[in-house]
């Protein structure tokens, strides 16, 4: 996982959007991190136009944000979800 405030190329890598306040982005963040994603975290309370990003990628202003290098998103995934898509992106097995 990656802390980053610089905009990311989300051609290339995952991007989650989150806060650690925010108890469904601690949950995708840990089933992130126990699969072995590789990713970009943008934490919205330490990254000036964070929410903004987050917003003009799903148009809500809910988190997580989490943004595929297919063009796609989930927002406030399940871990099922979430799992399934890393699973068709070929993330994971």
């Amino acid at each position: 996982m990656t802390d980053t405030a610089a905009p990311t190329d989300q051609n290339q890598r995952i991007t989650m959007f989150g806060a650690e306040w925010c108890g469904d982005c601690r949950r995708s963040k840990k089933l992130l991190d126990t699969l072995g994603v590789d990713y970009d975290y943008v934490d919205l309370e330490a990254v000036e136009d964070g929410a903004d990003r987050a917003k003009a990628i799903s148009g809500l202003t809910r988190i997580p944000v989490i943004a595929f290098p297919d063009d796609t998103h989930v927002v406030e995934p399940t871990d099922a979800a979430l799992h399934a898509k890393l699973v068709a992106l070929g993330t994971i097995s």
